[in-house]
């Protein structure tokens, strides 16, 4: 059935069309540890297929949407090197379903990182730098519409990711301070802060070596990993010109074309 559950939401991400979440009809029970090994053969169909790990990333890692959400702790998946967006480059609406963007801090980890029990200090003395990230999520339920063990399943809504070409020392920058705006045409449509992922970006880090430990598997020198959004996620429409501005780390943006 894991195979099939897998096969059922890359579908839905290859065809570009929505799918009912899978608790609707195919597992209406589908715990959380299912929806992993549910993420976890799509990562491996990806990987049969020739694609590459550029990281994990992290979701749900603000207060509110654990809340909403009813969990103690946030949620992961895997970015795919398929989906980069060179940043100030181009996002076509025909790629995806109904993509929303919002603005992340990246880590470029220096070393492995192997838990149980590492800390927020760990991780940053073993960040090689940081740079400012555009997520774009699209969810493969209809209506953005999934309970917990869903979204886990769809490999957390990744979808597609714009990272600046600034790199910055992680020491030369609090974290926790960095204020962000998500701008579309112009607008400032949200703004966050570094604080808003946990406290401090570098927690959430350290939050998603200590859950890969579970199964044993680590961070790894090299991965370049998303901490979660500083800013609510935007719906993108045709033409938007997409700019995220990070205090001390720079901006990065992109385009949407049809």
């Amino acid at each position: 059935m894991v195979k099939e559950f897998a096969s059922y939401l890359v579908a839905g991400e290859i065809e570009k069309r929505e799918v009912r979440k899978v608790t609707a009809e195919l597992k209406p029970d589908l715990t959380v540890e299912e929806g992993y090994v549910i993420q976890e053969e799509i990562v491996n169909m990806k990987l049969s297929e020739g694609h590459k790990i550029v990281g994990p990333k992290m979701g749900l890692t603000s207060q509110a949407k654990m809340q909403q959400m009813g969990v103690n702790e946030p949620i992961y998946g895997y970015v795919f090197d398929y989906m980069l967006i060179d940043n100030g480059g181009k996002v076509s609406l025909n790629d995806l379903i109904h993509p929303k963007v919002e603005a992340e801090i990246a880590f470029v980890i220096g070393e492995d990182i192997e838990g149980p029990g590492i800390t927020g200090a760990q991780v940053l003395a073993d960040t090689e730098a940081v740079i400012p990230a555009l997520e774009i999520i699209d969810s493969r339920f209809e209506n953005f519409d999934f309970t917990l063990s869903d979204v886990v399943a769809d490999n957390a809504s990744t979808s597609r990711v714009v990272f600046g070409t600034n790199l910055t020392k992680p020491e030369l920058v609090d974290l926790d301070l960095v204020g962000a705006t998500l701008s579309i045409n112009g607008e400032i449509k949200d703004l966050g802060a570094g604080a808003a992922v946990l406290g401090h970006p570098a927690n959430a880090i350290a939050m998603l070596v200590n859950m890969l430990a579970r199964k044993g598997d680590k961070v790894r020198k090299g991965d370049v990993i998303l901490s979660g959004a500083l800013t609510g996620a935007v719906l993108l429409e045709k033409d938007d010109v997409v700019i995220g501005k990070f205090d001390g780390l720079g901006d990065v943006s992109f385009r949407v074309t049809d």
